[in-house]
């Protein structure tokens, strides 16, 4: 595993500045496979396809978390979840042992705590959040995850073709009702509306 240093240029230069999301993003990723016992999901071809990893922000924690573990949506290793919280699940495939890690929320009076000579909170907290034990910056817990085959990286699956718009659908994420096949915006689940 590289160190703190090497991941925060990698994902300063992947997310294009550096800011306390990074850091935890790096931080929590860094515990994830470190408790998994995966070192080098980015590098080692037998670790690349072990580990798919959920994230629960779109923000900044979420480009650093992909440095770190490697996994990205193109690769079907990063699964989104769109739940507001700074925290990921780390998977592994191989084994099926799951770890979740959330920043703790305490985490923010700690950093003001420990640098109140700095009066940018930024700044403040991207110098704590190098410096906090594990435990006082996360909250960690053993879970299960149930992943279905076409939720792993490298799936090859059935495409098919949506009656209604004629658009195909991968990965079983075709909606069945009454016989036929939508894709799940002609089944009513849309996020845009046509003009």
């Amino acid at each position: 595993m590289n160190s703190l240093d090497e991941y925060l240029r990698d994902a300063e230069q992947a997310h294009g500045h550096l800011c306390a999301g990074q850091v935890l993003g790096v931080r929590l990723a860094m515990l994830g496979l470190a408790k998994l016992g995966i070192d080098d999901p980015r590098g080692n071809k037998e670790d690349r396809k072990r580990l798919v990893t959920f994230v629960e922000i779109d923000r900044c924690a979420t480009d650093a978390v992909a440095v770190v573990t490697g996994c990205r949506l193109g690769k079907r290793a990063l699964k989104f979840r769109d739940w507001g919280k700074v925290a990921a699940t780390f998977v592994d495939v191989n084994t099926g042992k799951a770890i979740r890690i959330a920043a703790k929320e305490s985490s923010k009076a700690l950093a003001r705590q420990m640098h109140p000579e700095i009066p940018d909170k930024n700044q403040q907290q991207m110098l704590a959040y190098r410096e906090i034990a594990d435990d006082d910056l996360f909250s960690t817990q053993w879970v299960k995850v149930d992943l279905a085959p076409e939720e792993f990286p490298g799936y090859k699956g059935e495409r098919v073709i949506c009656e209604v718009c004629g658009e195909g659908i991968n990965f079983r994420r075709e909606v069945r009702r009454d016989g036929k096949v939508f894709c799940r915006s002609c089944a009513g689940d849309q996020y845009y509306q046509p003009l």
